[in-house]
């Protein structure tokens, strides 16, 4: 998998400055969301055709980052 920071953007201008899927209007939360209501990557692909493997991949590796840092720092 490559870099997730090639995949995840944050922009103040798109959902709140949530980070977000390459721009689009998929956050990393609804992904994270979906994964925790035990879709699988084909159903979240199923149901949003923009997205592959590498973007929830990325969506996931995002997460332990930020998790890590929290963890870190307290």
């Amino acid at each position: 998998m490559s870099d997730y920071r090639t995949i995840i953007t944050l922009n103040p201008q798109l959902r709140s400055g949530k980070p977000t899927i390459r721009g689009m209007r998929i956050t990393i939360y609804d992904i994270l969301d979906m994964l925790a209501n035990k879709m699988s990557f084909a159903e979240i692909i199923e149901d949003f055709p923009e997205l592959n493997e590498e973007d929830i991949l990325a969506s996931l590796a995002y997460a332990a980052d930020k998790e890590h840092k929290l963890s870190v720092c307290a």
